[in-house]
């Protein structure tokens, strides 16, 4: 496994213990490390004044093993954006609220535009005979996603689990059957894990459904693919809204499935209300577990 190396995090923590001519050059690079990214050896001396020599001595100073070293971490630092290196001007009191309810509302629109009811009802028929349905999800949102994939689905007759652990999702990928079902979540659909749980199921025959982006390397393992788009915004402080897309398509899906069993779907339904209501009591139009 590589080691991470973070010289962003390095400069910034490293900067009270440089040299005058090393901080000199820290600055230069942490205020544009795009520009350091890609810039020569004599262009980056140029901007910070200091000779090539000098470069070379602060990329050991910092904990690279040469220029080349600082350069390949340079590049790799300006890789994640530049939203997240330069300042942004903070909206007004409360502006936030609005800009980030109108992106979860285009988040909606732009993957309800681009859904194909189609593959929705495919999926949901697969799920209706699969003999066994498990979902899989990694990290912060996906891990969430694919519980509540489970709790939409478990409540429709069908037997169904949600697992996070990598390893135990190997375990249990292994299992599987021509007549199980897969479903993997990933909004970047670029996760290692993911992607090697998913072929160790195609090997046995496994169905697998992807909620993930299109072309990606985890949709590409898919038989059926429900395609979620992402379009991230330089407002970097508010969880993505991403995940709204991931929630819209297991609602369409769930709601597929239990239509295609219309008739026992509504029984059991009416069980799951009844056993609510005498539990915790209320009105009619309390939601169903949710």
């Amino acid at each position: 496994m590589t080691q991470l190396f973070d010289v962003v995090y390095h400069l910034r923590s490293q900067r009270d213990r440089l040299s005058t001519t090393e901080t000199r050059i820290a600055d230069v690079i942490l205020e544009d490390i795009s520009f350091a990214a890609a810039a020569n050896i004599d262009q980056l001396a140029a901007k910070a004044g200091v000779s090539i020599a000098s470069i070379s001595r602060f990329a050991k100073a910092i904990g690279c093993e040469d220029i080349r070293d600082l350069k390949l971490k340079l590049a790799q630092a300006s890789a994640v954006g530049r939203r997240f290196l330069t300042d942004e001007t903070a909206p007004e009191d409360n502006a936030f609220y609005n800009r980030i309810c109108s992106e979860v509302e285009a988040n909606l629109r732009t993957n309800l535009g681009r859904f194909v009811e189609a593959d929705f009802r495919a999926a949901a028929a697969r799920l209706n005979q699969a003999r066994l349905i498990y979902v899989g999800g990694m990290g912060g949102g996906s891990t969430m996603l694919a519980d509540e994939t489970q709790y939409r689905i478990a409540r429709l007759g069908k037997a169904v689990t949600a697992y996070h652990d990598p390893v135990l999702l190997r375990m249990l990928a292994a299992t599987l059957t021509e007549e199980d079902v897969l479903v993997l979540l990933s909004v970047t659909g670029v996760t290692p894990e993911l992607l090697e749980v998913a072929s160790i199921a195609r090997e046995y025959g496994a169905q697998i459904i992807a909620i993930t982006a299109p072309q990606s390397p985890l949709a590409q393992q898919a038989d059926l693919l429900l395609p979620v788009t992402t379009e991230e915004t330089d407002f970097i402080f508010k969880p993505s809204a991403s995940r709204y897309g991931v929630l819209l398509a297991i609602d369409l899906l769930a709601t597929e499935l239990a239509l295609l069993r219309k008739d026992e779907s509504k029984e059991l339904l009416r069980r799951v209300k009844f056993a609510l209501d005498e539990y915790r009591g209320g009105d009619n139009r309390l939601p169903l577990g949710d």
